[in-house]
C-alpha cells in the first residue's frame, strides 16, 4: 500500500535538492501566470510513481490540479498522454523535472519487473526483489516492482533473517547460524539461509532450513536441489538470473527467484512535459 510520510519525504528532500534557494528561471514568470501542460511518455511502458509526481506540485502549490488519464500498473503506449496539469506557471516549470525524474525511474522499475513476472507467465514461481535499490528510495522502487507484477523480498534489515555467507562464517557454520537465528527471531520472521553447494544445501535441511537461498547454482544444480529437497523448504534461486534464462530456472521448481537487476539497472521511461493552449 502507499505510504503518504515515505512519498511526502522523498518529494521534500528531491525538491530541496533541486531549487535550494529558489528557481531564478522560473521567477522570470509573472507570478499570476495560468498554465496548462501534459505528461506525456515517448515510449511503451509501465506506468509508476503517480503518487510521487502529484506530491510534488501539492508542495509547490497546492492549487495545481493534476488529472490521470491512466494509472499506477498501467501499461502505456509510445506518445500516450498521461497526465494534464492546470495551475500556476511557476509551480508547473518548477516542478517539471522532480516529477519527471519519479515518474520516469519507477516506470522504468515497474516495466523492467513486468517483463520478468511475463516471462514466468503461467508458473507458480514468484519473482522477488532484493536490497540493491537505489539509496534513499527503496520503499518508492519495491512499490514500482508490484506495479510491474512481481514480490517483494524483505524490505530491509529489520523484517527478515537472510544468513548469507559472511553471517555463516562469522557464526561458525550453517548449523550455529540457523540454531541462533531461530533463538533469537520474533514470531513469524522470516528464516532464510544462503547455500552456495549441495553439501551447504543437505546441511541447512539437516538443521531443519525452512528457506534455503540457492547462490549461484547452476541451472543443472538447481534441478538436483529441487530434487534432493523434496518439499522439506521453500527454495529460492539467486545470481545470473536474466530475461533470457528466467522461465527456465523456473521451471526447476523453485519457489522464488530473486532478480537484483529489478532495481539495481534502472533504465528510466522516456516522458516529457509540455505546456499546451488552455482547453
Amino acid at each position: 500500500m502507499l505510504n503518504d510520510a515515505e512519498i511526502q519525504d522523498h518529494v521534500r528532500r528531491a525538491l530541496r535538492e533541486d531549487i535550494g534557494g529558489g528557481d531564478v528561471t522560473a521567477a522570470l514568470i509573472p507570478e499570476p501566470a495560468q498554465a496548462q501542460a501534459s505528461i506525456i511518455s515517448r515510449e511503451a511502458a509501465v506506468l509508476c510513481g503517480t503518487a510521487w509526481c502529484d506530491a510534488v506540485f501539492r508542495q509547490l502549490d497546492s492549487r495545481v490540479r493534476t488529472e490521470w488519464h491512466a494509472h499506477d500498473a498501467d501499461r502505456i503506449a509510445e506518445d500516450q498522454v498521461l497526465c494534464t496539469l492546470r495551475g500556476p506557471a511557476r509551480a508547473l516549470l518548477t516542478g517539471e523535472r522532480t516529477a519527471l525524474n519519479f515518474l520516469q525511474t519507477l516506470s522504468g522499475t515497474a516495466t523492467l519487473a513486468r517483463r520478468y513476472a511475463d516471462a514466468v507467465g503461467g508458473l507458480r514461481v514468484k519473482v522477488l526483489d532484493t536490497r540493491k535499490t537505489l539509496p534513499g528510495l527503496r520503499y518508492a522502487q519495491k512499490y514500482a516492482v508490484t506495479c510491474g507484477g512481481c514480490h517483494n523480498h524483505r524490505a530491509g534489515l529489520y523484517d527478515g533473517i537472510l544468513i548469507k555467507e559472511n553471517h555463516i562464517l562469522a557464526a561458525g557454520s550453517i548449523t550455529a547460524a540457523l540454531h541462533t537465528a531461530r533463538a533469537s527471531a520474533s514470531p513469524g520472521m522470516m528464516i532464510e539461509i544462503e547455500v552456495e553447494d549441495m553439501d551447504e544445501l543437505r546441511e541447512a535441511l539437516t538443521a531443519g532450513a525452512e528457506r534455503v537461498l540457492l547462490d549461484n547454482f547452476t541451472l543443472a544444480d538447481v534441478r538436483r536441489a529441487v530434487q534432493e529437497n523434496h518439499g522439506r523448504a521453500r527454495l529460492e534461486a539467486s545470481g545470473g538470473v536474466t530475461l533470457e534464462n528466467i522461465r527456465a530456472v523456473a521451471e526447476t521448481g523453485v519457489d522464488f527467484i530473486s532478480v537484483g537487476d529489478l532495481t539495481k539497472n534502472v533504465r528510466a521511461v522516456d516522458m516529457s512535459m509540455l505546456f499546451t493552449p488552455p482547453t
